[in-house]
């Protein structure tokens, strides 16, 4: 063989080793992606529901801006805060939290100011018109004594001059006496009425001062400090939003911000009208922070809202859920965002295998496993695994994907006797017998488990036709 000829075989031997090479890796990997196979597990199957919430603390002492009477008082029904300290610092009793607006109240107590000021020339313009009235009073009551003494010596004067003349003088006499007492009772009066519009102008005075006064109190809580220590926590308005700069407080709704109890934390959720009817009170709870995802916290349900409502930007009609966290750990915080897997039923010794492993034909639900297609009845599920009541046995291998001819998978079914037995417990499930409960609990037992079978019905429905 000459050189070309060896150099000619050389690359043919190649290009077949090639050609082999290229054949045994796409027929591994399609041997790999069509035998994607899982065991069926057998042991304790948990259902639940997962949601994401925010912790609050469980309780907590508002922080306070000043008294809604002395706001109302003094006509003022809103106020910004100018400065506030930053979301989630830590104060001391009597440390400085917050600054509010005073322009409003500086004009007030300008006003004020003022009219205490005409107050108090009124008191005096009164007090000096009055001490003048009563000591003209008094001089005048000085004069007529005098007269009534002159008019007493002309009478003694008078025993030696004729009686007409004596008449006379008793009768200046007797008017003198009768103008003095009418000028002593008038004098009484006058100081009477000076005592009261004296009184009353005080009483004027006093009532302003006090307004002023309640108005400089009132100054004094636009500074804003921390009844007790802890961590500062903005308050937030009907529509969610922090109260910080810029914000406003009102005479009825007067808190600036919180002190929670960092002890006590609960995480509050939403629960969409679909599962709602799985969660109640007392049901366990798993709890991750996504800040610390190595954490993991327990909780339990303490609360489950009756009524729904509609979330902002959202159609979906939603439950209110509160979840108490059971452990401590001065990591977390308000605010902080949790998942929540609520376990809402615990079924012990049950096989289960994946979802995806579910297909069904017609009414037959089945597997692929081995050579076959295996009829299954499946039991509840949850957000990623279904119960197998029927079909197959722990440690069974059922694959995840189709193979690429199912039709070459024969289909085994399930013997009449456990179908049959299938449903006999399905009729059992959903018909309570009378005698064990009154009318009206037996009509509300008869809802409820053919709620259960109707929901289990349709999470089955949601697996993947074939």
């Amino acid at each position: 063989m000459n050189k070309t000829q060896k150099q000619f075989s050389l690359i043919f031997i190649a290009l077949v080793g090639l050609i082999l090479l290229i054949w045994f890796i796409s027929g591994s990997e399609k041997n790999t992606a069509s035998s994607v196979e899982v065991s069926a597990k057998k042991g304790t199957f948990k259902i639940t529901v997962t949601t994401t919430g925010e912790l609050e603390a469980r309780s907590s002492e508002k922080i306070f801006g000043p008294s809604p009477t002395l706001l109302r008082e003094a006509r003022i029904w809103q106020l910004k805060i100018d400065d506030i300290i930053p979301d989630g610092t830590i104060v001391d009793s009597g440390d400085y939290v917050a600054q509010l607006d005073r322009t409003e109240l500086t004009n007030k107590l300008k006003d004020q100011e003022i009219d205490i000021e005409q107050f108090q020339n009124n008191f005096t313009k009164t007090q000096l018109d009055t001490t003048m009235e009563l000591r003209a009073t008094r001089n005048e009551l000085i004069n007529l004594r005098y007269a009534l003494e002159e008019a007493q010596i002309a009478v003694d004067q008078s025993i030696y001059e004729p009686p007409a003349s004596q008449r006379q003088v008793q009768i200046e006499f007797d008017r003198a006496g009768r103008s003095l007492d009418q000028a002593e009772r008038n004098y009484s009066l006058k100081y009477e009425k000076a005592v009261a519009n004296m009184s009353e102008v005080a009483t004027a005075l006093k009532k302003k001062q006090s307004e002023y006064a309640k108005f400089i109190e009132l100054s004094r809580e636009f500074t804003i400090r921390a009844p007790k220590s802890g961590m500062v926590i903005y308050q937030r308005d009907w529509d969610g939003k922090k109260r910080g700069i810029g914000s406003s407080i009102s005479s009825w709704e007067n808190v600036v911000a919180t002190l929670p109890n960092l002890k006590e934390m609960i995480t509050k959720t939403y629960i969409n009208e679909i599962d709602i009817s799985k969660v109640k009170v007392g049901q366990p709870v798993e709890i991750g922070v996504d800040a610390f995802p190595e954490k993991r916290f327990t909780g339990q349900v303490i609360e489950v809202a009756n009524i729904g409502e509609q979330l902002r930007n959202s159609n979906a009609r939603v439950f209110e859920v509160k979840i108490e966290v059971n452990e401590y750990d001065s990591i977390i915080r308000p605010a902080m965002t949790t998942k929540n897997t609520i376990i809402t039923e615990v079924i012990e010794d049950v096989v289960y295998v994946p979802l995806e492993a579910i297909n069904t034909l017609d009414s037959i639900r089945f597997v692929y496993t081995a050579n076959r297609r295996q009829q299954v009845v499946a039991g509840k599920a949850n957000e990623n695994e279904i119960i197998i009541r029927y079909g197959l046995n722990e440690g069974d291998l059922v694959r995840l994907t189709p193979p690429e001819k199912p039709e070459s998978f024969r289909l085994s079914l399930l013997p009449d006797d456990i179908l049959a037995k299938v449903k006999e417990e399905d009729r059992k499930q959903v018909i309570v017998p009378a005698a064990t409960e009154p009318a009206v609990e037996r009509q509300q037992g008869d809802q409820k488990p053919q709620q259960k079978v109707t929901q289990g019905k349709r999470r089955g429905g949601g697996a993947r036709n074939q």
